[in-house]
């Protein structure tokens, strides 16, 4: 299979940490072919995606991590598969590959499909799940956040399209940085912020776990620093072992047949206590931290699920 990467630019991968990389290691053990498609890479031609990309074969004793081979054109029907694995945000750039990507083969199996990811949003679209989250707010205006807070005492405040903990604050009532807080993220009113009940268990750490098919693959829990209340390891959290609980079964039962039905194929849902808190369709992470943990290559049952998929899709 020719198997294509969209991805940030090389020069950027985490070896020991991105999950990217693992899955391109995976591809290339199975005797797949490997190709890196920068993000400038897309093209359309009287209706026929072409993409630009690099051969490349996985290598952790180079620097960057690759053995990098010719530069081509792959025209869509000569992808097997795609792995969107871009960044957020979800900004006009990522929307439009999404659009692009619309013009594959419907043979084509992409991770995670352009139009569930275009769907949903990483922290809103839970929203709708009153059940599994902490009490939520969404809102442009200060005087509702005034309110949420006048109730509940504390709540973490966040932008709609942030990640890596980027923007996360905890803010509690007597905070005289609130407004503050709330203006700098709102942009004065701009923009929405969304404001969930402070849960205490986040105090000893955040669960992520990864659904392959909607079925859980692994999970970690991460774990903030004495210095920051960020458990994201972007922002200097540390893995840590963990379990999948009856709740976090729950949870998962509830999200499967949306997450199967809009084509998102690998997600890392993010658990805090027994509230479900953000559900990751863009560039999920956290797979080499398993791996580490736990002596596993999950990679590996990736790229059989993604093997199945394209059998199953011809």
């Amino acid at each position: 299979m020719n198997i294509v990467f969209l991805m940030d630019q090389m020069v950027t991968i985490k070896k020991e940490k991105d999950t990217s990389f693992a899955f391109m290691e995976g591809a290339a053990k199975r005797g797949h072919a490997v190709f890196y498609l920068n993000r400038d890479g897309l093209s359309l031609h009287h209706g026929e995606l072409h993409a630009r990309v690099l051969r490349v074969q996985p290598d952790r004793a180079a620097s960057p991590p690759f053995q990098i081979f010719e530069g081509t054109v792959l025209s869509g029907s000569q992808i097997d598969a795609v792995f969107i694995r871009t960044d957020p945000p979800f900004n006009q750039e990522y929307l439009l590959h999404t659009w692009l990507l619309e013009h594959l083969p419907k043979t084509t199996p992409v991770i995670n499909r352009p139009s569930g990811i275009r769907t949903v949003n990483e922290k809103i679209w839970a929203m709708q799940f009153t059940d599994l989250q902490p009490t939520g707010l969404l809102t442009q205006h200060y005087d509702d956040a005034a309110q949420f807070l006048a109730e509940f005492g504390r709540a973490i405040m966040k932008p709609t399209d942030g990640f890596g903990g980027m923007g996360v604050f905890d803010v509690r009532q007597d905070d005289s940085n609130a407004r503050v807080i709330f203006e700098t993220l709102s942009n004065h009113g701009s923009n929405h912020v969304i404001i969930q009940q402070h849960v205490p268990e986040a105090a000893t750490g955040d669960k992520r776990i990864l659904l392959l098919g909607g079925e859980p693959l692994g999970a970690v829990l991460r774990v903030h620093g004495q210095e920051d209340h960020r458990n994201n390891f972007f922002a200097g959290g540390r893995p840590q072992p963990t379990e999948i609980t009856e709740r976090d079964l729950q949870i998962i039962g509830v999200l499967r047949p949306y997450l199967r039905e809009l084509g998102l194929h690998f997600v890392g849902i993010d658990v805090i206590g027994n509230f479900l808190i953000e559900v990751n369709v863009t560039s999920p992470t956290c797979l080499q931290e398993m791996n580490a943990i736990y002596g596993r290559t999950l990679e590996d049952e990736v790229i059989r699920y993604i093997e199945d998929l394209a059998e199953s899709y011809a």
